[in-house]
Order: C-alpha cells, then sequence, then structure tokens
C-alpha cells in the first residue's frame, strides 16, 4: 500500500504538500505507483483546501476591473475587444452584458477562462453606480500617482 494518509488538519497538509514537491520538478511517468501516489495525494490536497480555504466567485465585471486595476489591462484595450469605447464603459458600469463573441474575445487576449466571463451578473441594478464609482476612484489615483510632464 502506499504512504498515504487522510488530510484532517493544517499538519496533515503540510506533510501532504511536502510529500508532493518533489513531483514538481520531476513528473512521475503515467502508470507508475509514483504517479497514483501523486494523483492521490492532490486530490486529497485539493479536497480539504476546497473545504477549509475556499476561494470566492468573483463575477466577469469584477475580473476585467481587476484585470485593468493589478494586470496593467486599460479599459482602452477592453474597448478595442468589445468594439467601442461606449460598449466597453456600458459593461464595467453593468448596464450592458457581455455577448458570447465578446466573451471570447476578453478570455483570448487577456487569458482569462471563458467560464469565468459567461458566469451571470447583475445587470442595471444598483450595484453600477457602486462600480462606477470605484472604477472613478482608482482612476483618480492612478493619475494623481502619474508624474507630471511639467516635474
Amino acid at each position: 500500500m502506499m504512504d498515504v494518509r487522510a488530510i484532517r488538519n493544517d499538519d496533515d497538509l503540510t506533510w501532504a504538500l511536502r510529500e508532493i514537491e518533489p513531483y514538481f520538478a520531476r513528473e512521475p511517468a503515467f502508470g507508475t505507483p509514483e504517479a497514483e501516489r501523486f494523483d492521490v495525494l492532490t486530490t486529497l490536497i485539493e479536497a480539504y483546501e476546497s473545504r477549509h480555504y475556499p476561494i470566492p466567485e468573483s463575477d466577469p465585471i469584477e475580473l476585467l476591473h481587476y484585470a485593468i486595476e493589478h494586470l496593467g489591462r486599460s479599459q482602452a484595450e477592453l474597448a478595442e475587444l468589445l468594439g467601442s469605447r461606449s460598449r466597453a464603459s456600458e459593461i464595467l458600469g453593468c448596464k450592458r452584458g457581455m455577448t458570447l463573441d465578446q466573451i471570447r474575445a476578453v478570455s483570448e487576449a487577456w487569458k482569462i477562462p471563458i467560464a469565468a466571463l459567461a458566469k451571470p451578473y447583475p445587470i442595471g441594478s444598483e450595484e453600477a453606480p457602486r462600480r462606477q464609482a470605484e472604477s472613478k476612484r482608482v482612476k483618480s489615483k492612478r493619475a494623481k500617482s502619474k508624474p507630471s510632464a511639467a516635474a
């Protein structure tokens, strides 16, 4: 039998992570006992982490804002992908939903999974003004932090 045990607490998790770490540098050959052990341990790790450390889901608009604010993307790039600046503004402001073609274009260009962009999100709700205000605050911070050309 393989040296595998249930993961019931963080100490067990630490043990399992140490056990699979060598496999990252040298992946075990398919069908070997080491490959089976790796598969079992990663399944146990994933199950424990999803139960004890869940990652909250983001809606598509939050993902777009995140990409613009933290990943070096811009609303102008989004506008080019979506067809116009007004369309990008409407989508970012939750006034309009994305079409399947737009979802595909953003997914391919920005490497965001289609499934994450295709999730439902509120359109035309009270959420839109909050998101627009947040977007304006971020833009304002960026403008203040950029050095002026006269300096």
